[in-house]
């Protein structure tokens, strides 16, 4: 079977998220989306862990998953048109793990994705940690523990348990940030190196951009969504072509059979695309970074020195090389952003989500919107919607990259194309006939 799956989330209990994020919400969002399996993330906070056992169960024949308890799902799916209500979503025990520690003479602050089969591992794994740090004050909890321990305690925590480097080109935190990360797996995991498989892209790089360091060759490369609402799951996801099972997902990660690939931004839509400073207003390419030896021109201090740079500095090929035996991928932009240009107005304004859930009542989930639904079908509903959404499926987007936690901007309309597009057009997107009944 051939799914969706975004394992690297919040829950209410991280510091900077949505109330919202709790399992009732995630679930009726994930099907809304076309997620079949989510990562239940802060499985490490006492309160999550709490619900988490209170409210999932072990799903049947799908080793290592749970569901929501049935009471519970049946009022989530009187919520949700037929289009996507009969779909399943089944969660996976995840947590994010922040590290701060110090290694050949520099503070290291590196982000991780640990996943658990079961609870009891869960539990075993929480039950050392706790010895390490608080493990209450934040569903994505921080710990003076070095990279390579905490990959050992996550392997004595049971069969199956693993971890992922998260977001693996973040300057602030990811493995080979340019601010405290390494500059290979093996200097930061050390004599466990062997034991990492997978790495996370993040948002701010993609497949194509890793393929250019043939050190990452041997590692499956995903993406998710490191939502921090409910409404943010999806816009990454890893897809597989197995059972829907931890362990089947586990085999694909460490072999390659059965891992479909990824869904991406553009890398040029997240917050360290380029280098830059905020504050200042400077964003630079690598090589204009490289002009002013990473000094920003405006207040003289260094540059946050983003992942295009990162990967140019680490890479030994050039550009459009991929990998024997590399898994494709496809950049994708969400739907409301997409909508939100259409309609000329703020992405989580009602207007789009309300336009929003009429097509998905009368076509299906986003994801599938984005990716396979004939466009034909989404231009008979709005034609600059359709237009947009085959620019993307081509690759053809404005891009404005984003630098030092900015997001960047793609857009698929030239300045005054829309409005010239409109007046051909209706000034009703939907019809009313066109809601599913």
């Amino acid at each position: 079977m051939r799914f969706h799956a975004d394992l690297h989330i919040h829950s209410k209990y991280s510091r900077a998220c949505s109330k919202d994020s709790d399992l009732e919400h995630l679930t009726w969002w994930a099907r809304r989306k076309g997620i079949t399996v989510v990562g239940t993330g802060d499985f490490t906070h006492p309160l999550w862990f709490d619900q988490l056992r209170e409210k999932l169960l072990p799903s049947e024949s799908e080793p290592g998953l749970f569901r929501l308890r049935e009471e519970l799902d049946r009022d989530i799916v009187r919520m949700l048109p037929s289009s996507v209500a009969s779909s399943r979503v089944r969660f996976m025990l995840s947590v994010e793990i922040s590290t701060i520690y110090s290694r050949g003479g520099r503070t290291r602050k590196l982000h991780h994705l640990v996943y658990m089969p079961d609870f009891d591992a869960a539990a075993a794994f929480n039950r050392r940690l706790g010895q390490l740090g608080n493990l209450s004050s934040d569903g994505r909890p921080i710990l003076n523990i070095d990279s390579r321990d905490l990959l050992e305690i996550t392997l004595d925590s049971g069969d199956g348990a693993y971890l992922v480097p998260a977001h693996v080109w973040t300057p602030w935190f990811g493995v080979f940030g340019s601010k405290s990360g390494f500059d290979t797996i093996e200097e930061c995991y050390g004599d466990l190196a062997d034991r990492i498989f997978a790495l996370e892209t993040g948002l701010s790089s993609d497949p194509a951009m890793n393929w250019r360091v043939s050190g990452l060759d041997r590692y499956r490369l995903v993406s998710h969504s490191d939502a921090h609402s409910p409404p943010m799951l999806g816009r990454e996801t890893t897809m597989f072509e197995t059972d829907v099972d931890y362990f089947a997902v586990l085999r694909a990660l460490q072999t390659g059979a059965g891992h479909a690939g990824t869904v991406e931004f553009f890398p040029e839509e997240g917050k360290y695309h380029v280098d830059g400073h905020r504050r200042c207003g400077v964003r630079m390419e690598p090589q204009e970074t490289r002009k002013h030896d990473g000094i920003c021109p405006v207040c003289g201090k260094p540059l946050t020195v983003g992942v295009l740079s990162r990967v140019e500095e680490l890479a030994d090929r050039p550009e459009g090389v991929r990998p024997d035996g590399a898994a494709g991928f496809r950049n994708l932009v969400p739907l409301p952003e997409i909508m939100s240009e259409v309609l000329d107005t703020g992405p989580k304004s009602k207007k789009v989500l309300g336009e929003i859930d009429k097509l998905i009542a009368a076509l299906g989930p986003e994801l599938a919107i984005l990716e396979t639904v004939p466009i034909g079908d989404i231009a008979a509903r709005s034609p600059l919607l359709g237009e947009a959404i085959d620019r993307l499926r081509r690759g053809e987007v404005i891009r404005d990259p984003g630098y030092d936690g900015e997001y960047g901007v793609i857009r698929f309309f030239e300045p005054g194309e829309l409005k010239r597009a409109s007046e051909a057009t209706t000034p009703t997107l939907f019809e009313d006939s066109m809601v599913d009944r």
